[in-house]
């Protein structure tokens, strides 16, 4: 199965799903999660995500958005690098 999301309408509304490595249970503890939704924060108010659901989970997150800039490959890869890094550093 192919690890790459596919977009084929840049616009379109699109569900995404991803997981920690292993589902390793992270976002357990408070100060996982405040840097989980504060980079989902960040992404509605500075790189044009219109999050219309989510679901948090300990080990995975769904997301309903769309790319306002019609960029939602390039959204998601900012998204999971900068929440990526901070949780890498803050553990």
């Amino acid at each position: 199965m192919s690890r790459k999301y596919k977009f084929h309408n840049k616009s379109g509304l699109y569900f995404v799903s991803f997981a920690t490595v292993n589902w390793i249970d992270v976002f357990t503890r408070q100060i996982y999660f405040d840097l989980l939704a504060d980079s989902v924060d960040y992404c509605r108010k500075e790189k044009g995500m219109e999050l219309y659901c989510y679901c948090f989970m300990p080990s995975h997150i769904h997301f309903i958005f769309r790319s306002v800039n019609d960029q939602p490959m390039e959204l998601l890869r900012d998204f999971k690098s900068y929440t990526a890094k901070n949780i890498i550093e803050t553990i």
